[in-house]
């Protein structure tokens, strides 16, 4: 998949197929993965890497296409992923991933 946009944000972006075999890796998410093998893992299937109860529910997510929104902290920095499903010309195609770090000054607005 084409999407050289996505090479020059600073967010990591992960798209994997319908069976959870990754398809793409912007820069940040080789960078991020890195350790795990970075841009060698174009290709591989999303269940080598994802333990239980992990595993389980990708399965459940590629299936039934619900995303799957959440935030961690690792390393002093807290980050939100949110994973969703993508769709070309309407047809499901997988799950794309985003991960990004939340900044600890973050503002928060409540708009009417």
């Amino acid at each position: 998949m084409e999407t050289k946009w996505s090479n020059e944000v600073d967010f990591a972006l992960t798209l994997c197929d319908k069976e959870g075999k990754i398809t793409h890796m912007n820069n940040v998410s080789k960078e991020t993965f890195m350790k795990y093998g970075g841009e060698e893992l174009n290709g591989q299937s999303l269940f080598d890497c994802h333990p239980e109860p992990a595993a389980t529910l990708l399965a459940r997510m590629l299936t039934s296409q619900e995303k799957n929104v959440y935030t961690i902290e690792k390393n002093g920095k807290k980050k939100l992923i949110y994973q969703c499903p993508w769709y070309e010309n309407g047809i499901y195609m997988g799950f794309a991933e985003l991960s990004f770090v939340l900044p600890t000054d973050m503002p928060h607005y409540i708009r009417k």
